[in-house]
């Protein structure tokens, strides 16, 4: 049987290289600091100025690599390889680094957590040394940022975009495993905003514009940084019932406005969270049936609209389906 990434993997490369090196349109997050302080995207973002805005770009730049590592021989390798080669070194990525000097709030938290994650898979990987260590001072950087912000934000985020707190640690995880200071910082942060919560109204989701669940999203980090059965007793706390509004994927009315869009991917991103939970919880919990089922379901309604759609879904979209399949 054909692995699933490995079918959809050289059309993803092929929507991911035509996105990362597209810098117009562009929804420019730029602070003026005069009259003068206009610059253009590349300007500012020499090495992440596509997929419409920041974030997406850093997204995407990790879906093409993990593409690259997982499936080689199903995606253009070598064309691949020369974005890489062409946005992942020292001089431009230490012009995004520079950019947090005097903007240290920029992209908080979601443009970290995606920065952090692209930053792990690079170092996860032998192949990769080069662009990991351009991309280290970026990392860094950030890395530095969570650990003086996170003691100091009093509440959490939960709602089903990019100010989502939960869905942002998530991702910085992965690139704090061997960085105690980071480790500990949100590790304390997912206790303290979420360790006592308990019959979380998934009822009343989703919202018009979310591509994330704020359920799902504090379950997943949950899941990571608590150990498996003081996880279950969390969970069966937290979200004893699994609605038929959770488990039932979203409808995409029109998928060429930006904010109704976003339902894609919150579909793509369930499945994955569905996933991850169905994965952690005991053998005989009687809601892993029903975690795979939706998963499956949610999957099936995004998966084909993740290439050949408008450019408002197709700048992003394909590093969610990479998540839920890779």
């Amino acid at each position: 049987m054909t692995d699933p990434l490995s079918a959809v993997g050289a059309g993803y490369a092929r929507t991911i290289i035509d996105a990362v090196r597209l810098e117009y349109p562009n929804h420019l997050r730029h602070m003026m600091n005069g009259p003068d302080d206009r610059p253009t995207p590349r300007e500012v973002h020499p090495a992440l100025y596509g997929c419409l805005d920041w974030h997406s770009s850093v997204e995407m730049h990790w879906a093409l690599v993990r593409l690259l590592r997982l499936v080689p021989s199903a995606v253009p390798a070598a064309e691949i390889r020369a974005v890489l080669d062409e946005h992942l070194t020292s001089a431009v990525l230490a012009v995004e680094a520079a950019y947090f000097a005097e903007r240290p709030g920029f992209e908080r938290p979601y443009g970290w957590g995606w920065a952090l994650m692209l930053a792990a898979e690079l170092e996860s990987w032998d192949e990769a040394g080069a662009w990991s260590a351009a991309m280290e001072p970026l990392a860094s950087r950030i890395a530095e940022l969570y650990v003086d912000w996170l003691p100091r934000a009093t509440y959490p985020t939960r709602d089903g975009a990019h100010m989502n707190s939960a869905f942002g640690l998530a991702r910085a995880l992965p690139y704090a495993a061997d960085r105690p200071d980071l480790h500990a910082a949100i590790c304390a942060a997912a206790r303290r905003w979420f360790g006592e919560d308990r019959d979380y109204p998934a009822a009343w989701k989703p919202g018009g514009a979310d591509f994330l669940s704020g359920a799902l999203t504090e379950a997943e980090l949950m899941a990571a940084v608590l150990d498996g059965d003081e996880f279950a007793s969390w969970f069966a706390a937290f979200l004893p019932v699994l609605p038929l509004s959770l488990r039932t994927p979203a409808v995409v009315s029109d998928p060429t406005d930006g904010q109704i869009a976003h339902l894609h991917g919150l579909n793509l991103y369930r499945a994955f969270a569905f996933t991850r939970l169905e994965a952690v919880l005991p053998p005989d919990d009687e809601r892993r049936p029903l975690l795979v089922e939706a998963a499956r379901a949610h999957a099936e309604a995004a998966l084909p609209v993740v290439t050949g759609a408008d450019y408002l879904v197709e700048h992003w979209l394909a590093a969610y389906a990479v998540l839920y399949l890779g």
